[in-house]
Parts: structure tokens; C-alpha cells; sequence
């Protein structure tokens, strides 16, 4: 999610198709993070309040830091972790499915992720800052902590890296190392936790060819690597972020990803811009123009892809536009604004038309064959 891609115009547009008319249950799930639109605690609790109304599934997701050296030592985790978790765990709706994300690789996906320890993304401490994914210490460090925080939550789902094919893309060197971190996790859920589904999540744009600037041997190499080790494919897909942009919606994703695997899919977060915005990739000044039709569009494609392909979840990432949080941290133009106007609750706390079309899915039963 936080890889910016050099992005090319592309003049074609395709017709969605529309099954949610047809439907009568759904197979997938619906979710949010409880992503806040402002530092605020009423901004919080509004959060939570509306993912048990709009949604059936909760993500509670980490990707600011790992507390490596507690969990190598079995020591209680600091108390900046455990209020944060409490907290959490209290406004978790119990009736809603509960996915956790975790991730060893850190939020720009070029290496180890940071500490978390007093604060969050905090400098990685010795002997943690000179080690390799594969360093027995950062295993075994890892495991603790996913041991620790699947005691804690007991989620339904679990997680156990985020947009893992990105480490390909920026810091190819270090992919083999991460994949012995990676076996070994998974091995010691799938021994350890049998019926709780553990998996990954990659980023689909990249693994099409032609999508992105991604090197596509490499990333079919990742994705290759991953499959015998991970119970769903869990796709991270921002459309706007490929050679299409906001021009077109790309309704053959959906499609060639499922191609890619016989594995489960699930799209573990996604959104669509409901207004322009103007970001800066390498000192140039790039603006998408967008509204909230476009973003209902590619909502419809979105579930109506998710029957047609049986995935297990949706998760729109952001649930209210977040322009006062943005403010608060002093407007950047960076990647930061890459996903504030996301939402489908405006900046004001307007429902969009997006919100509908959520809606319309999320009142039919949900229901595995």
C-alpha cells in the first residue's frame, strides 16, 4: 500500500459487470481497519461504531513495528503495545469476523520492520538492526509475537505478512532470507493453529504484467515461492496506482488474478479515490482526477468480482476520509494523500454512493458453501 508506482495514462474503459442484482447470499465477508479520520478519541469511537453497522468484518491491522526484543526474550510487551491492544479489543465488535495482520517487513517493504517498543516505528535495537530475515533470533522473535497477539485477539483469520511481493520489488537481495522466515512461521501456525487460516497478502497490481514498472519474472518468482505456504492468496489492490490510473477501471483484474492460483482469494485491502487530489512522486506534481461515481464504479466491479470469484473477504481500508488527520500532520503531499479521499463517509461524514453499493452486498446473508 505505501509503494508509490510511476504511473502511465491508458485510454480504454470497460463495462462492469453487475451481479449483486442476481444474488441472493454472499460468500465473502466486508470489512474496514479502524483507520481514524482525525487524532481524536471521538473520531476513534466513530470508527468502530460504524464498522459494527457497515461491515461484518473487523481488521485489526499492524504495520508499525514489531517488539522484537520482548518477544525474543518472553518478556510483557511495553505498555504502549498492551493499551493499544486493550483498547482495541474492547471496541471490537463481538459479532463481526475478526482478521489480524501482522508483518516482519517494515512500511516502506525494503527491510526488517522497526521496533515497537515506547512508541511505534522506533529504530530497530541492537542486535536487531544488524540482522537478516533469517536470523534465528528474528524467527524465533517473530513467532512469539505472532504466538502472543493470536492468544490475545483469538481472531478468526490471521495474517502473518503484508504486501510481502513488494520486498521483491524494492529490495529483491533480501528475498531469500525472508522466505526462510517466511516457511518457518508458517509452519509453526499450520502445526500450532490447524483450523485458523494464516496467509499473506501481495500486492495484485504487481503480479500482472504490464500493470505496473514491477519486474514480472521476479514477482512470478515470489508469488511461486509463497503459494505452498500460505492458506489464501490475500490480494492488497489500489487500482489508481497502475498504468491505468483514474482513467479507466481495470475490469480484467479480477479476472487474470484468479488466474495466477487455485488457491482461496481474498482482498485483504482496497480503495478508490472519491475526488482529485494531487501527490508528489520524485519531485513531480502527479494529479488523478476522480469523483464519487468513479469510486462507486469500481466499488460494483470490486463485489460484484468478489461473487464471480468466490473471494473470502473484502476490505475497504478507510472508512471516512481522513483530510482532518492529513491537516493534523501538516498536509503532506507525499503518500500520505495517496488514500484520504478513500472513503465511502466524505471528509464531513457524508455517505457517498459507494456506501451503497456496500450496503446492498452486506444485507444479503452471508454464506459458505
Amino acid at each position: 500500500m505505501r509503494t508509490l508506482l510511476v504511473m502511465l495514462l491508458c485510454l480504454c474503459g470497460l463495462s462492469v459487470i453487475e451481479a449483486q442484482d442476481e444474488a441472493n447470499s454472499r460468500p465473502f465477508h466486508l470489512g474496514f481497519t479502524p483507520w481514524p479520520y482525525e487524532i481524536s478519541v471521538d473520531a476513534v469511537f466513530y470508527t468502530y461504531d460504524r464498522i459494527a453497522e457497515d461491515a461484518d468484518l473487523i481488521v485489526q491491522h499492524f504495520d508499525n513495528g514489531v517488539p522484537w526484543t520482548e518477544a525474543l526474550a518472553g518478556q510483557p510487551y511495553t505498555q504502549h503495545v498492551m493499551d493499544d491492544w486493550s483498547f482495541r479489543r474492547s471496541l471490537t465488535p463481538d459479532d463481526h469476523e475478526v482478521l489480524v495482520t501482522v508483518t516482519p517487513i517494515g512500511l516502506m517493504r525494503v527491510g526488517l520492520a522497526p521496533y515497537r517498543g515506547t512508541a511505534d516505528n522506533q529504530p530497530l535495537p541492537a542486535p536487531f538492526a544488524d540482522y537478516a530475515f533469517d536470523h534465528p533470533d528474528v524467527i524465533a522473535a517473530f513467532i512469539h509475537y505472532c504466538d502472543t497477539i493470536i492468544a490475545y485477539f483469538e481472531p478468526d483469520q490471521f495474517m502473518f505478512g503484508i504486501e510481502v511481493n513488494l520486498l521483491m520489488k524494492n529490495a529483491p537481495e533480501q528475498w531469500d532470507a525472508y522466505m526462510v522466515l517466511h516457511r518457518a512461521v508458517y509452519d509453526h501456525l499450520k502445526t500450532t493453529y490447524p483450523d485458523l487460516p494464516a496467509f499473506v497478502s501481495l500486492t495484485g497490481i504487481d503480479l500482472l504484467a504490464g500493470y505496473t514498472d514491477a519486474d514480472h519474472e521476479d514477482q512470478v518468482r515470489a508469488l511461486n515461492d509463497i503459494l505452498p505456504y500460505t492458506d489464501i492468496v490475500g490480494y492488497s489492490v489500489y487500482p489508481y496506482f497502475t498504468r491505468y490510473m483514474t482513467s479507466a477501471i481495470p475490469t480484467r483484474l479480477f479476472d487474470e488474478l484468479a488466474e495466477l492460483s487455485d488457491k482461496p482469494m481474498a482482498v485483504t485491502e482496497t480503495g478508490y479515490p472519491a475526488q482529485t487530489f494531487t501527490i508528489d512522486i520524485a519531485g513531480t506534481a502527479v494529479t488523478l482526477e476522480s469523483d464519487s461515481e468513479k469510486q462507486a464504479e469500481w466499488t460494483r466491479y470490486l463485489l460484484d468480482s468478489a461473487l464471480e470469484h468466490d473471494f473470502q473477504f473484502v476490505v475497504n481500508f478507510v472508512l471516512r476520509d481522513y483530510d482532518a488527520l492529513w491537516e493534523q500532520i501538516g498536509s503532506p503531499q507525499g503518500f500520505e494523500i495517496a488514500w484520504r479521499d478513500t472513503g465511502f463517509y466524505d471528509e464531513d461524514g457524508a455517505p457517498r454512493p459507494a456506501l451503497d453499493i456496500w450496503r446492498d452486498w452486506l444485507a444479503l446473508p452471508y454464506a459458505r458453501e
